[in-house]
């Protein structure tokens, strides 16, 4: 009896050991931000999607304020902005990823055609960034070469206007640029003017991307649209106002954008400053989540209703830290992740697959600024 008891306790340790150390529910998480020093720049981790735990792999140092970042479709290239203002125009640069080492290489940068780039995606076989520049209330196309290095622009494009709002409106800011789900259109959120910009998209053409017939969907005066996300079965948009902190649901169909439910993400009695940062969904389609920034802090939980696409808020957590910008939902679905910016830290959260709903956990990681969070392949 006593042999026994002490080959299950030594089974049991040597299991617990086993978990702790098995890397390969590991996956590598990259980490941008705004630096204040040549050794900051864009982390990475290797993020465990059982038990919610980092560890540290690299950095990529000596690239200035890489604020947001995306990955080419085969993984072998990541590409982040250099938010600069006009004193030092903003770039793009290109990166080649190393999945054994977990490492970053500098390959080349090229300048972004407009101040303060703050949002960067790429085309479905990774020939064409497109990058939105925030202050110079524009967007530019840079062709990929074969190598995963940037060309220059091929094409940029200025919006023209204002709106209401004299403090965050006094002209266009594109906050974000996204394809839709078959990259016959490219989607431009103007927070600047209240519109979503529609172009159509042709890899390869001299000029890529023409305006759409119609060209724009309008949102309220003042409510600034900034991030937009699809649905994943490519039917419903779904675009968060930064200013008047809403939410748009759209109908999707051959390019045009129909509205069909907002939904608020503030509290029924809020008197501050709207100030919404960011919105994803789940890989299952069932729920989306949505950020507010300073003095709420706060994600929100809603549920996706399978037919119609209508939300339906479910709950609502503080993010544990100051000024949450972009967030992230693991692989696995386990974990949900928010980088804050102004309380250097990144926090963890387990999502429940069912409700939906979250639980913020002990586990935290201190990084200087965090602004955007991005999983890459699996080590």
């Amino acid at each position: 009896m006593i042999k026994i008891l002490l080959t299950s306790t030594a089974l049991l340790f040597a299991s617990t050991l086993l978990a702790q150390t098995d890397t390969s529910a590991e996956k590598y998480l990259l980490i941008g931000a705004y630096t204040k020093t040549s050794d900051e720049g864009i982390s990475v981790y290797a993020f465990n999607t059982q038990t919610g735990t980092f560890r540290f792999v690299s950095t990529a140092k000596n690239v200035e304020n890489p604020s947001y970042l995306v990955i080419s479709p085969d993984h072998k290239y990541v590409y982040a902005v250099d938010e600069t203002n006009g004193n030092n125009p903003g770039n793009v640069s290109a990166f080649e990823w190393d999945t054994i080492s977990g490492q970053l290489t500098f390959l080349n940068k090229q300048p972004s055609g407009g101040d303060d780039p703050c949002y960067i995606t790429t085309d479905q076989d990774g020939k064409y960034v497109v990058v939105a520049n925030y202050s110079g209330g524009s967007f530019s196309i840079l062709p990929v070469k074969p190598d995963g290095r940037l060309e220059a622009p091929v094409q940029t494009i200025e919006h023209t206007g204002s709106g209401p709002n004299k403090e965050r409106q006094e002209k266009p800011h594109v906050h974000c640029v996204y394809f839709s789900p078959d990259h016959q259109q490219l989607y431009v959120s103007d927070l600047g003017i209240d519109q979503i910009a529609i172009y159509n998209y042709r890899q390869g053409d001299v000029q890529p991307v023409v305006p759409a017939n119609p060209g724009f969907a309008p949102f309220p005066p003042g409510s600034g649209p900034r991030h937009l996300v699809f649905h994943p079965n490519g039917k419903w948009v779904y675009v968060l106002h930064e200013l008047d902190g809403k939410i748009t649901a759209f109908h999707y169909d051959k390019g045009k954008l129909t509205p069909f439910q907002p939904v608020s993400i503030l509290p029924d009695n809020f008197k501050g400053k709207p100030w919404a940062a960011d919105l994803h969904i789940s890989l299952d389609g069932k729920f989306l989540y949505a950020t507010n920034r300073d003095p709420l802090n706060n994600i929100l939980t809603f549920s996706i209703n399978a037919k119609t696409g209508n939300l339906v808020k479910k709950g609502e957590i503080a993010t544990g830290g100051k000024t949450p910008r972009n967030f992230v939902i693991d692989p696995s679905g386990n974990f949900l992740l928010v980088a804050h910016q102004n309380s250097n830290n990144v926090t963890v959260f387990k999502r429940d697959k069912v409700t939906g709903l979250l639980k913020k956990q002990k586990e935290e990681l201190k990084t200087p600024s965090p602004v955007c969070l991005k999983f890459i392949g699996s080590n």
